[in-house]
Parts: structure tokens; sequence; C-alpha cells
């Protein structure tokens, strides 16, 4: 489900379980990576990147409808707990969008500090508005959200459920780049190759503070 390689100071963490639906194995298996991650010794940055057609799909619905019925609060804790994990993550992050980010897929590479998309193919969009549950977001990711992009884009995102390209949501400054197809995980690399450096616990009190009501927030809530 998730694959983790070092290539020099960047650890390559590829989700590889199709449409990488979140639910508690996919957080376990995430959080374990996280920690090889910020264990491991020497200069570091971390691209986070998926297989195929997929990025990640959000929330295994249908997992959550069924069988996990009786997990689902759990698999939303998790979810909250691994946004505030990423965003304050004690080294320079980036989210290689190999093909679609929905929902909770999207939040995740909005929980990164950097991301990068195919300009051809796949989507970047939180659905939420379409998906009629009610409380669709936690207040948490809502402050994700408002941190990392202009206003007048989360506005449109969020109300109309739109669906951008790599090109579009570049020029809405949703992505930081929209490359080809096979450039995508060398142009993540690029972007923090250069930070890797960075003493990590300088980093992670930054992020701390730089996003401190987010994280009050998922604190909170947890």
């Amino acid at each position: 489900m998730i694959e983790l390689e070092r290539d020099g100071d960047l650890h390559i963490l590829t989700m590889c379980g199709g449409e990488n639906r979140i639910n508690p194995d996919f957080l376990a298996a995430m959080n374990d990576a996280l920690d090889r991650v910020e264990s491991s010794e020497g200069a570091a940055a971390l691209v986070t990147t998926g297989t195929g057609k997929f990025f990640s799909n959000g929330l295994d619905l249908d997992w959550m409808a069924g069988e996990g019925r009786e997990r689902a609060s759990e698999v939303l804790a998790g979810l909250n707990a691994l946004f505030a994990r990423l965003l304050a993550f004690p080294m320079a992050t980036v989210a290689a969008l190999n093909g679609h980010a929905f929902a909770g897929g999207g939040m995740i590479a909005l929980a990164h500090d950097y991301r990068v998309m195919r300009h051809d193919r796949g989507f970047f969009c939180l659905p939420e508005i379409d998906l009629g549950m009610g409380v669709p977001l936690a207040a948490g990711m809502y402050a994700v959200i408002e941190a990392r992009l202009p206003g007048p884009v989360v506005h449109e995102m969020l109300i109309t459920g739109r669906r951008y390209g790599g090109e579009e949501a570049l020029a809405k400054g949703i992505v930081d780049a929209a490359v080809p197809e096979a450039e995508v995980v060398t142009r993540a690399a690029e972007l923090v190759r250069g930070l890797a450096g960075k003493d990590r616990a300088t980093m992670g009190a930054i992020k701390r503070g730089l996003y401190r009501s987010a994280l009050e927030v998922f604190e909170r809530d947890s």
C-alpha cells in the first residue's frame, strides 16, 4: 500500500494502493512511513506521490458505509491527525500529483509545503458540496485550505466542487508547477532538495508557528 525509498537526501513515499482510498489500513501505513522518515538521520526532505491514475481519491466511503460504519469517526479523526502531522512536518515536503487528487486526497496534497501536478491528465477537486455529507469539512480543514489558497479560489473550489486540471490549478495557485507526467516526481524533487539540509527542529517550530491556528483547531477537535 505504501512504498518508501531513499534517493540521497530525499525520501520518496509512494502510495500504491490503486485509488489510495483512506481507511484504517491506509492511515496506519502512512503514519508508519512518516515515522521512518522522521527517525532517519542526516539531511532529508519528503516527496509524496501515487501510481497510475490516482494520487488519492479520498475517503473509502464504501467501507465507511458498510463494514467500517462503526469506525467511521475513528478514520475521520485519524485523517485530521494526518493533516496536522503533515502541516507541521519537520522537513520540507512536496506532493507530486501523478493523477487525481480528490477530497481527502486533495487535502493531503494541500497539507504538504508544495504541490506539483501533471499538466495533461488528472484533476484536483474538493467535491464535498456534491457528497451530501451535511458537515463535510472539519474546522481544521478549512484552516489548512485558507492557509494554502487565495480567498477567491477557496470560495470557488468549495462552493462549486470544480475540478481543476494541471494548467488551471497552476494558474489558480493551487499547485506550484504543472509538468508532463514523466517529470512530476523529478520536478517535485527539485523544489525541496535544496531545503533538505535545513535544521529539522527549526523547520518544525517555524511551521507550528505559521499554522498555529489550524493546528490548535485540529488539537481541539481531536
